[in-house]
Order: C-alpha cells, then structure tokens, then sequence
C-alpha cells in the first residue's frame, strides 16, 4: 500500500468511528431534535451563501473547457443555495420514518411481534459534479438518523466542503454531533478506494454519477451498495398522443435542463404519427438548442436530421443531444427500451388508456410515467423533500431514495415467560 493509500484509509477509519458514535446518538435522538438540526443547517447555509459562492466559482474556473451541461450540473447561484437551504426546511417538515410501525402480530404461543423501523447506520455518499447533492444527502441521512461521508467530484470539492461545513454549524448549533456529515479532506482518489474496502465500517455505499463511477463502486465495494445507474431514459410518443401535449412534454422531458439523470435521452416516435408531428417536435427542440442523432427512418421523413451512429441510442448524453428513433408500435418501442434502456425512467404520451396501462407494465423501468415528462423522476417531485439519488437495482429500493428507504428495520418481541420446546 502506498503511502497516500495508507492515509487515506486512516483518514476513513476515524471518520467512520467518529460517524458510528454520531449515529448513535442520531438514532436516540428525539425527531423535534433532528428537525431543529435540519432548520438551523437551513440557516447555516443561508447565512454561508457568498462563502458558498466563492468556493463554486473556484470550482466552475477549474472546470474551463467542459460542456454547458456540465457546467450547469456544477454551477450554483443565489435560487439554488436557497433551493438547498429550503430543501433541508422541507425535509424537517415531513414525519419522522423511524416513528413507523411496519407490522405486528401474535402467535399461538402468545408472543407478541413487532417490526419497527431503525436507521441503516454509516453511510458512504459518492458522488460526481452536482454539490447540492450533498446537502440533499445530508438532510436525509440526518432525519432518517444515520450519519453519512461524502466525497463529492474532485471538480466539485471546494463547493462540497464550504457547504458541508455549514451543515455541520448548524447541527452543532442543535446539540447534534458534527460528525453526523463529514466529507471528504481533499480530493485524492484513493480516499475513494479506502471508503470502498471500509466494509464493517460504513454500512451502506451510494454512488451517485455516471456508468464509470458506478461500475467501480459496485466492483470494489466491501459493503452493500443502493446503486444509481445511468439515467438513459425514453419518451414515446403513442399514435393516439395529443399533438400539443407531445410538443410540450417532449421539450420539457430533454431541454429543461438535459445534464440531469432524469433528462429524456431517446424519443421513440409511432410511425402512424410520425409523419405529421416530428418536424414540428424536432424545430421546437432546435429552436432551443438541441442537436440530434436520427435513424433511417426518422431521416427519411425529415432529412436535416444527423444520422444515429452506432451507439448512439446507448449513450446517456446529459447534454442537448437527443436520439430519435421511428417505431411501428407499442410493442417495438417497448422492445427498443428493454434493448437500449438503463431501468431508470420511460415514459408514454398517449390518450388511449389501454396502451398506456400496457407501457406502464411492460416497461421494466424505476419510473414509468403517463402524459408528464421524464424530469419528474425527481425526489422532491415525488414530495420526498429530496433524493440520495435513483435506485435502478431490484433490492431494498428502486426510483427517488428519500427518507423510508434510508431506514431498514428490526423485531421487537414481547412475551410472558414463553420457552421454546
């Protein structure tokens, strides 16, 4: 082990001793107490705002030469430190998830049996260019009372740290323990190696970016991972959609804002309709910036379209870049989902109901939606007051993470002197 690799999993140890304690006091820990942590990050974060600042301009100059899109996952301005501060608010707001009981009942011999539900523990939080996803992380592993270690990109670590050191004022400021959130002391890449092999340590990893980042995680990590893979997602526009709607929704679903997981990546369209509606959909998206890779068949109808290249109709873009693709039915656009998708968020625009249940149950995605855009996948959208990301896998949680699935459970057993025979 090198010498940096040698610090960094001392640096990882204590961090996740220090977090293990915090934990514990976190989960014994009144739900008024955690929320009042929550209110005074809120006004931490407020009161930091041009420090904040300062670091992110820091972090946009060290990132000259990326594409808008990134910059944009990078960038935060006045509306968005507030956004975080109010997110951190709305979290507090929402009922307490270790206040649940998950079921009880009585067996013949008398025992009585509860589950109820309990924190994870420690959990690893890594994650790539977007730094309010720290302070979004930071709110739900707090309420959910777990304490959590972040390692935000190297190109985001000057604004990841001003804001961690805000949350942790204002948790001091509660009587909570700073260690609750920590984050990373620089932005070495082998303090990621040391998080991946502190199994026993740190309970649960979450990675949170793109199909690099997560394949590594999953192929190192000594623990569980809540695995957020690429959001490769789809919209289909149904021969029995709404012209206007299609229009409306489609540029929403790719053009709001298309670095985020949740963008629209492929725009699968009914042949039945296409001829009529894909030039007005493509000029709405060039109107706005979008570029495009088209298949044959969406060439043949409008042929200023660049042709799809090999690939293509894989690629996660995060970008305003679309891949269209014309499909003669429900069944074809479902089929080219299950072949190119990533499970993450499909969506149809129909008004037949029919096909519409029928997309919803055969696409095997997190998130399937009817008549609403793709950028709905979203945890504060889901009214989760934010997300630790999107699950894809098919264990513990699946779409926006928010506070239930940060917790696990337990069983309480109350008896009257019953032995086993």
């Amino acid at each position: 082990m090198t010498a940096g690799a040698e610090k960094s999993a001392e640096q990882v140890r204590a961090m996740a001793a220090s977090a293990r304690a915090a934990a514990r006091v976190l989960a014994g820990t009144e739900a008024g107490r955690r929320d009042r942590g929550l209110r005074e990050a809120a006004r931490a974060i407020r009161a930091a705002r041009a420090a904040i600042l300062d670091a992110n301009e820091r972090d946009l100059a060290g990132a000259a030469g990326t594409t808008a899109a990134f910059r944009d996952r990078l960038m935060l301005d006045p509306a968005r430190v507030e956004a975080m501060a109010r997110g951190l608010e709305v979290i507090a707001e929402l009922p307490d998830p270790l206040a649940r009981e998950m079921g009880e009942w009585t067996r013949p011999n008398g025992l009585r049996i509860r589950r109820v539900a309990q924190p994870i523990g420690v959990i690893g939080m890594i994650y790539e260019s977007r730094p309010n996803v720290g302070a979004d992380a930071a709110g739900l592993c707090v309420k959910a009372g777990n304490a959590v270690i972040l390692r935000g990109g190297s190109e985001s670590f000057e604004s990841g740290r001003a804001i961690q050191r805000a949350v942790g004022d204002g948790l001091l400021a509660a009587g909570l323990p700073e260690a609750s959130v920590q984050s990373a002391p620089s932005a070495e890449r082998a303090f990621v190696s040391a998080m991946l092999g502190a199994g026993g340590a740190i309970d649960l990893i979450v990675p949170r970016g793109g199909r690099a980042l997560v394949e590594r995680v999953e192929r190192e990590a000594s623990m569980p991972v809540l695995a957020h893979a690429e959001g490769l997602c789809h919209t289909y526009v149904h021969r029995a959609a709404d012209a206007g709607m299609a229009r409306r929704v489609v540029a929403n679903a790719k053009m709001r804002r298309p670095g985020v997981c949740g963008a629209t990546e492929t725009l699968l369209i009914d042949a039945a309709i296409a001829p009529d509606l894909l030039g007005p959909i493509a000029a709405d998206l060039k109107a706005l910036g979008c570029r495009f890779r088209a298949d044959a068949r969406a060439r043949a109808i409008v042929p200023s379209l660049p042709a799809a290249e090999e690939g293509d109709f894989d690629t996660e873009w995060l970008d305003a870049v679309l891949s269209i693709a014309v499909v003669d039915d429900l069944e074809a656009a479902l089929a080219h989902i299950a072949r190119h998708g990533s499970s993450h968020t499909d969506a149809i625009i129909t008004g037949d109901r029919e096909a519409a249940e029928s997309f919803l149950k055969g696409v095997d995605s997190a998130v399937a939606l009817w008549n609403a855009s793709t950028q709905f996948c979203d945890g504060g959208e889901f009214g989760f007051g934010a997300e630790i990301g999107i699950a894809t896998g098919r264990v513990h949680a699946r779409g926006p993470v928010g506070l239930e699935q940060l917790t696990t459970y337990r069983y309480l057993v109350i008896g009257s002197g019953q032995v086993r025979p």
